[in-house]
């Protein structure tokens, strides 16, 4: 059954009427010349509702994990952006945000899950997360000078092309690694998670995204090199992090920039590493054999390592009109530890502005993904076994998600945008008994 949505709404409404001045994110003396100095502080906002809602489908059988028909859900986030200088080149920036709502099955059924607004704990009533606090530390190098525009969680600063740029505190992997200019932003493109991310990176994370390390990134002409170090949380999928890095993640990323018949594009190669207490599939389906019980994971686990690798292009074909690829893969012997159910994938898709047909600041995107599993996940979700996202207590017909989301975005005023969403997906929970699953969704976003 629907929960209602007038709480959502109602701190929708509030947001939009706090009374900080849009002035708050510009520097506090405005210069004499056209170029502006760097910002000593500044102060953004966010607020987005989504609400989606899943058709009746093919449901013989359910799991603790399942997706399940005739559903609606609504989530709303708002989040406050507070950034200072401490001293030159330095950013000190904390975002506290309040959050409320739940996912479709409670953010339960799919591989790529269709909304990536919908954390992993969802709560009836408001509540307080402090999601990020960390320092940045850039370092000019040499080169041409640059200007990084003033953004969410980026004061204006004036640099060079070639410089370093250390990052360290409470944040999420994918405030640095695996970027992409069409597919990144829940709040301003594609819902579905594995369109966001690489659906087959097991980035660290809590159940709302996000950990405590530090990364280093090296600019050097149309080259950057990145390296970090995370700490994972303390078991799988749950909603507290390690205090320290027993378990950890080491994250390593190239990106090469370039310009392609006149216009921009990006490669980034991303590759990861977690060592903590992990879970063989095989190794729980022979207990649970040997023994006559429920297959378990936790009686298996033992420090070992998961790693993979990825993929991720994208590419302007003109002004209005750019697209994007990404592909990864992950050792599906051993279990998912923080983001989603995804050993392979595979997602294509671009997005194009609305200026050929008048609405300039519009978008309408659409991608396709394919997500897969290892036979080792296969067999332990056919014994009854849950994953992070996925299970429904049997699997006689394994088969490959497969996924097409398509939204339109109506932006009348620089600050406030409409999308309407929607997905289909085919063998949700890698199950080809059950499905297809459409997913009818609606987005409202404010920021400054």
């Amino acid at each position: 059954m629907a929960r209602s949505i007038l709480r959502p709404l109602v701190s929708l409404v509030l947001l939009t009427a706090l009374p900080v001045p849009m002035a708050l994110a510009q520097t506090a003396d405005a210069p004499a010349s056209d170029q502006k100095p760097d910002q000593t502080y500044a102060v953004h906002g966010q607020a987005t509702l989504v609400v989606q809602g899943v058709k009746g489908f093919a449901s013989p059988y359910t799991g603790d994990n399942s997706l399940h028909p005739h559903d609606t859900e609504e989530t709303v986030d708002a989040t406050l952006y507070l950034g200072v200088r401490p001293w030159k080149g330095a950013e000190l920036w904390v975002n506290p945000e309040i959050d409320q709502g739940f996912g479709l099955s409670n953010t339960l059924g799919a591989g790529g899950f269709p909304s990536a607004e919908a954390y992993k704990v969802g709560k009836d009533n408001p509540y307080f997360k402090l999601q990020r606090v960390f320092l940045r530390q850039t370092i000019a190098l040499g080169g041409k000078a640059v200007t990084l525009d003033a953004a969410a969680n980026q004061l204006r600063t004036t640099t060079t092309a070639n410089r370093i740029v250390i990052t360290a505190g409470k944040m999420g992997v994918g405030d640095v690694f695996d970027t992409n200019s069409y597919a990144h932003d829940p709040r301003g493109d594609f819902l579905n998670w594995s369109l966001v991310d690489t659906g087959s990176f097991d980035y660290a994370a809590n159940a709302w995204g996000y950990t405590y390390g530090a990364a280093v990134e090296w600019y050097q002409g149309d080259w950057t090199l990145r390296g970090g170090l995370y700490t994972l949380s303390k078991q799988p999928n749950s909603e507290e992090l390690g205090t320290n890095l027993r378990q950890n993640e080491i994250v390593a990323e190239i990106e090469h920039r370039h310009t392609l018949l006149g216009q921009p594009g990006a490669i980034r190669v991303t590759g990861f590493r977690n060592r903590g207490m992990f879970a063989r599939y095989d190794d729980a389906v022979a207990l649970a054999r040997s023994t006559g019980g429920d297959v378990d994971l936790a009686p298996v686990r033992r420090m070992q390592n998961r790693a993979g690798i990825a993929v991720n292009a994208e590419q302007s074909l003109t002004p209005n009109l750019g697209v994007f690829l990404r592909a990864g893969t992950t050792d599906g012997a051993i279990e998912t530890y923080d983001f989603t159910d995804i050993d392979r994938t595979i997602a294509f898709g671009g997005a194009l502005k609305g200026k050929g047909w008048g609405r300039a600041e519009d978008t309408f995107a659409l991608a396709f993904v394919n997500n897969g599993i290892s036979q080792n996940f296969q067999r332990y979700l056919a014994a009854g076994g849950i994953g992070v996202l996925v299970g429904d207590g049997a699997l006689p017909h394994p088969g490959d998600e497969r996924i097409l989301e398509a939204y339109y975005t109506y932006r009348p005023v620089s600050w406030a945008a409409a999308t309407v969403d929607f997905q289909h997906i085919a063998n949700p929970g890698y199950n080809r008994d059950r499905g297809p699953a459409n997913v009818l969704g609606a987005r409202l976003h404010i920021g400054f």
